[in-house]
């Protein structure tokens, strides 16, 4: 077993929510039993810390170990694929042939250059294909997002928390207990005080009453929330973007899995097809994955806008009567 200090964990919740689970459903998929992680959560807790309101509203995840989801996902990858970890690619350049990669490995020890005829960009918030090869289309407006892990004296309360604080971001916090930890996160405009702004945020949590133990660790990352759809790029000439680095992504919660899984779907389709109009293809397949991001940009500005949540959360409309 890994060590809390060798686990090399993404910054992610583990949380499938329902379009990451019918995602995983249209492609025949289920989730073993070692890659779940308790508790299961029926319910999510909206927290104003702005209005001081709480409400409890129900909602299906499936709670998992993102480390293990993701050696579940590339257990399924064919022999035929040659597959290797440890690598990062440093830059790319355009050729006659194709590609010129130059990868290297993440020690730094290692360095060598690769030829494609076709690259694929699964980079995720910080795609190099995507900053190298479109630098002209606009990118999504980026966040970092930061977890920390505690320690807790029993297991967590089964819910999915969710935290508006306009003092800490206009995006939104959470809280998702595993086992007998809790994770607390937050997506923060980038910019000074980053830090500082999330750890106000866990003090407001602990004035609130959550007991936390030890720091276990911590993560960081980028992640991107689209404002329109001049800011998904699916690709061209060669090169094709799927997920995050192509802006598919929920702008009003995040949640990215089902768009990475559907979207990559959809190249394969293209692209099995042949080379030729690849992207007209590509193009057609994602059609309800882009409108799917313009309805969910439609959605945050209600969740969003301290006046309107405030009204909806006082009106108690679709909340649950939670016993103390």
């Amino acid at each position: 077993m890994q060590s809390e200090q060798t686990r090399q964990d993404k910054c992610c919740g583990g949380l499938l929510a329902p379009d990451a689970q019918q995602a995983l459903a249209t492609l025949r998929l289920g989730i073993p039993r070692q890659v779940l992680c308790g508790p299961q959560l029926f319910a999510v807790c909206a927290l104003d810390l702005d209005s001081g309101q709480e409400r409890f509203y129900q909602r299906f995840y499936i709670n998992t170990d993102r480390l293990e989801f993701d050696r579940y996902l590339l257990s399924l990858v064919p022999s035929s694929v040659d597959y290797r970890e440890g690598i990062r690619c440093r830059e790319i350049a355009r050729e006659a042939a194709g590609f010129r990669l130059r990868l290297s490995s993440v020690d730094g020890k290692r360095a060598w250059n690769e030829r494609a005829r076709i690259v694929i960009g699964c980079d995720g918030a910080g795609s190099v294909v995507r900053r190298t090869l479109f630098s002209s289309v606009p990118r999504p407006r980026s966040y970092t997002a930061v977890q920390e892990w505690f320690e807790t004296k029993s297991e967590s309360s089964p819910y999915y928390g969710a935290i508006f604080s306009q003092q800490t971001t206009d995006f939104y916090g959470w809280t998702i207990p595993k086992e007998r930890q809790l994770i607390i996160g937050a997506a923060l405009t980038p910019g000074d005080r980053v830090m500082e702004r999330f750890r106000s945020l866990v003090d407001r949590l602990r004035a609130r009453g959550l007991r936390l133990g030890r720091m276990v660790r911590r993560h960081a990352a980028p992640v991107l929330r689209p404002g329109s759809l001049r800011e998904i790029c699916l690709g061209g000439d060669g090169a094709a973007l799927v997920g995050e680095a192509a802006g598919f992504i929920s702008p009003s919660s995040a949640e990215g899995v089902s768009f990475a899984l559907l979207s990559a779907r959809a190249l394969a389709q293209a692209m099995t097809a042949g080379e030729r109009g690849w992207l007209e293809r590509y193009r057609v397949l994602t059609l309800t994955l882009r409108l799917k991001i313009v309805l969910k940009g439609l959605k945050a500005p209600v969740i969003y806008h301290p006046l309107l949540r405030s009204l909806i959360m006082r009106s108690g409309l679709s909340s649950l009567p939670i016993s103390e």
